[in-house]
């Protein structure tokens, strides 16, 4: 005869495995050099890499400034606009025409392409009507110019124009911004400045899918970049962006000729 075995020793044996000790494989993102093992996190309970220590903040307030949170009514605008398919579809064609200029800044610098593909994503995909205007640009009304949105104060940070600029150094300068490639190129250079000033290690590329440490550094510059502290969560949701990926990493195939 078939012999029923009790539901609580089942359960009791389920228990006994996810004990430590057991053989069940912990994270490595959960073990951190600990002597003994550590219970696994449950999912949607890893640390935020975007989440920044109030020291942090003031730390970063101290030497680099920041502006803090969106208004929420902007955040809801921005929020309409990721949905907006036209958009988003004009929005990745602007970006497929500087993929090579992308691809070559970021080998240069050491710079993960996706992290400067979704920095120019986001500035031109909630950029305002007119920016680009020539006219708007020379008026001094605009702080920041061209698809990374960038002012001409990061050229000096880079050393490309002197603090008394004079007023055709100036104008110069952005028209420097106004040119798509020198404007991917001045925004590898700047996470290649702000990576040397956090300490990241020279040449080492951002991966935020396999490092914790790795995120909360590009949550970190894309908070210097932009300076809104919900800023860094875009970032890193459209470096996930498949479309992006696919522009960064795909290779377009010429279609073959038909058969005679």
């Amino acid at each position: 005869m078939r012999r029923t075995v009790p539901l609580a020793i089942i359960v009791l044996a389920a228990g006994l495995t996810a004990l430590p000790g057991s053989r069940h494989r912990l994270s490595p993102e959960v073990v951190q050099d600990a002597p003994v093992e550590q219970p696994l996190v449950a999912e949607g309970q890893r640390p935020d890499p975007a989440d920044f220590s109030p020291e942090e903040l003031k730390e970063l307030q101290r030497r680099f400034g920041v502006h803090g949170p969106q208004p929420a009514l902007a955040q809801l605008f921005t929020a309409g606009l990721d949905h907006w398919l036209p958009l988003r579809n004009h929005t990745l064609s602007r970006i497929e025409m500087l993929v090579p200029a992308i691809r070559r800044e970021a080998l240069r610098r050491g710079i993960n392409p996706m992290l400067l593909s979704a920095i120019l994503y986001d500035e031109m995909q909630h950029a305002k009507p007119g920016e680009d205007s020539r006219f708007l640009v020379h008026s001094g009304l605009l702080q920041t110019h061209g698809p990374a949105q960038l002012g001409v104060e990061e050229l000096m940070h880079q050393g490309l124009l002197p603090r008394d600029a004079s007023p055709e150094q100036l104008e110069a300068a952005r028209e420097e911004l106004l040119d798509p490639e020198r404007n991917v190129a001045l925004l590898a250079g700047k996470m290649a400045r702000l990576s040397k000033a956090l300490g990241i290690p020279s040449q080492h590329r951002l991966q935020a899918s396999n490092s914790h440490r790795d995120a909360h550094w590009i949550a970190t510059l894309a908070y210097l970049h932009n300076g809104k502290l919900d800023y860094p969560t875009r970032i890193l949701r459209y470096m996930q962006d498949p479309a992006l990926h696919g522009l960064i990493y795909g290779q377009k195939r010429r279609p073959l000729a038909p058969m005679i």
